[in-house]
C-alpha cells in the first residue's frame, strides 16, 4: 500500500519526460517548401539559409523563419499632375521577387518590402510624368513602365529584390477632363464631316450648274436649228409661190405647229387638262401678236 503513491509519481515523470523528448524531436525537424528560403538564426543571431526539404534544429537554441521565393506584385496608385496642370491618376503594377542568392539581404535589410517599392514608384512617376503634357503621357506609358522598372532595379537590387517588371496599365484623368476630352473628339470628326459635307456639295452643285450649261447650249443650237429651218421654208416657200411674202409663210407655218400641238395634246394620255382656243382666227391673233414683239424689240 505504502508503495502506490511512489509508483503513481514514477508513471506521471515518465510521462512527463517522454513529453518532453517529443517536444524536442518536433522541434528538431522541419520542412522548406519549394521556392521558400528558411533563415536559420541560432539564439537570435543569423546562422544559415535553409534550402527546401527536411532539415534540422538544434533544440532551445534554433529558429527558423520563412521567405517566400514566388514571384509576387504590388499595385500602386500614383496621382500626380501633368505639364499641362491636369491631374491623374496612374496604376502601376509592379511584378518582383527575392533573389535566391541574396535572401538575406532581402530578409534583413528590409521590414516591409511592398510599401519601400510603393515609396520608390511615387518618386519615380513624380520624376517623369509633370514634365510631360497629358497626350504626350499616353504616348508614352511604355517608356515611362521602362523608367520606373530602371529606378526600382538600381535601387531594389542592393536589397536583395528583383524588378521582373513595372507594368503602366492606364493614364486616367479626372472625369470632367475625360468628358472635356470627348467632346473635343466629336468637335474635330463633325468638323471632318462638315467639311466633306461641303465638298459633296459643291461637287453636286458644280454637276448641276455644268449639266444646266450643257442643257442650254443644247436648247440653243436647238433654236438656232429651228430658225434656220424656218430661213430655208420660207425662201422655198417664195420661190414655190409667186408673190408669196415672209408674213404669209409664217402664218402658215404658225397654223401648222397650232395643229400639231393640238393633235399632241389628244393623243398624249397623261397630259394634264389644257384649254386653248381651237378657231382658226386664233393662228392669226398669235401671229400678229408675235409680230407686234419683234417690231418692238426692233425699236430702240
Amino acid at each position: 500500500m505504502d508503495s502506490s503513491p511512489l509508483f503513481t509519481f514514477l508513471i506521471i515523470f515518465a510521462a512527463i519526460v517522454g513529453i518532453f523528448a517529443l517536444i524536442t524531436v518536433l522541434k528538431t525537424m522541419y520542412s522548406v517548401r519549394t521556392y521558400t528560403a528558411g533563415v536559420v538564426e541560432r539564439f537570435g543571431k543569423y546562422n544559415r539559409i535553409a534550402r527546401p526539404g527536411l532539415q534540422f534544429l538544434i533544440p532551445y537554441c534554433e529558429t527558423v523563419r520563412f521567405v517566400d521565393l514566388q514571384v509576387r506584385q504590388a499595385v500602386v496608385n500614383v496621382e500626380t499632375k501633368t505639364k499641362d496642370n491636369v491631374f491623374v491618376t496612374i496604376p502601376v503594377s509592379v511584378q518582383y521577387q527575392v533573389v535566391e542568392e541574396k535572401v538575406f539581404d532581402a530578409y534583413y535589410k528590409l521590414s516591409d518590402p511592398q510599401r519601400q517599392i510603393e515609396s520608390y514608384v511615387f518618386n519615380s512617376i513624380l520624376g517623369h510624368v509633370p514634365t510631360l503634357t497629358l497626350d504626350e503621357a499616353f504616348e508614352q506609358m511604355q517608356q515611362i513602365s521602362l523608367a520606373v522598372k530602371k529606378d526600382l532595379d538600381e535601387v531594389m537590387d542592393t536589397f536583395g529584390y528583383n524588378i521582373l517588371r513595372a507594368l503602366v496599365t492606364d493614364i486616367v484623368p479626372d472625369a470632367k477632363v475625360k468628358a472635356a476630352m470627348n467632346d473635343i473628339n466629336a468637335a474635330q470628326r463633325e468638323q471632318i464631316a462638315a467639311q466633306a459635307r461641303g465638298e459633296a456639295d459643291k461637287i453636286l452643285k458644280v454637276k448641276q450648274a455644268e449639266s444646266k450649261a450643257l442643257q442650254g447650249d443644247g436648247v440653243a443650237r436647238q433654236r438656232q436649228a429651228i430658225i434656220k429651218g424656218l430661213q430655208s421654208s420660207v425662201e422655198a416657200f417664195k420661190g414655190a409661190v409667186e408673190g408669196s411674202t415672209a408674213q404669209d409663210v409664217m402664218a402658215m407655218v404658225l397654223m401648222t405647229q397650232y395643229f400639231d400641238t393640238l393633235r399632241e395634246v389628244g393623243v398624249t394620255g397623261k397630259s394634264s387638262t389644257i384649254l386653248l382656243p381651237s378657231s382658226p382666227g386664233t393662228v392669226n391673233d398669235l401671229m400678229t401678236q408675235i409680230l407686234a414683239g419683234f417690231t418692238a424689240a426692233k425699236q430702240p
